[in-house]
């Protein structure tokens, strides 16, 4: 990885950081949400897909960034892709579908920015510029669905219980399991969809490279 994509690296890492902790922090001195107290309110901010997808891209990035020729193993590259896709769909999926629903201002509109919008651009940018590439194949795309896949479990079995969904699409409680399991599909479909274009892209992308070379 080239200096500049080092840099990169380390600025996706720090938009990361930034957005967990300014969102870390307007949540413990809120007074809404489903937890009325600290720390439980502090705590389920992590059980966001947002920020589940975005400690993915910073930690890979980050890693990438302080040691760029480090070895690539099968569970970097899987979390690598995990991060670059997940991010890909939390953008996605949020101003598709859930941007109307927030009205935020000051500090919440900032961690919302960074976590929704600057993190999702500068990931996949990241990852398109400057890879590192060949390290995406049908193999490493299978394991990038257990993540997703554990997500929504922990998510259905924990709303059954403590009666919070992050997310509207998942909400049980409104919509019952065949909704929430066809959303939940569709949401599979756009993840699968990105797979698949980035093991060509990346496959394409690394042929390039190396001719050039």
């Amino acid at each position: 990885m080239t200096t500049t994509g080092r840099s990169w690296a380390g600025l996706t890492a720090l938009i990361v950081a930034a957005g967990i902790v300014v969102q870390l922090i307007v949540t413990a001195n809120g007074t809404e949400g489903f937890f009325p107290d600290n720390p439980d309110r502090v705590f389920n901010v992590f059980a966001y897909f947002t920020i589940q997808s975005n400690l993915l891209l910073g930690g890979t990035a980050l890693m990438l960034a302080l040691q760029p020729d480090r070895p690539q193993s099968t569970l970097f590259k899987t979390l690598r892709l995990n991060g670059v896709l997940c991010i890909a769909v939390t953008g996605i999926v949020y101003h598709v579908a859930l941007a109307g629903l927030d009205d935020l201002s000051g500090w919440a509109a900032v961690a919302n920015f960074l976590l929704h919008t600057a993190a999702p651009v500068v990931g996949v940018l990241g990852w398109l510029l400057f890879g590192p590439r060949g390290r995406t194949d049908p193999r490493i795309v299978a394991w990038s669905l257990v993540f997703p896949l554990l997500w929504l479990v922990f998510t259905l079995v924990r709303g059954e219980f403590v009666g919070f969904y992050p997310y509207p699409f998942v909400d049980v409680a409104e919509h019952g399991y065949p909704r929430v399991l066809l959303n939940c599909l569709l949401v599979a479909v756009l993840f699968l969809a990105l797979a698949a274009g980035a093991t060509s892209l990346d496959r394409r992308l690394h042929r390039k490279t190396t001719v050039e070379r």
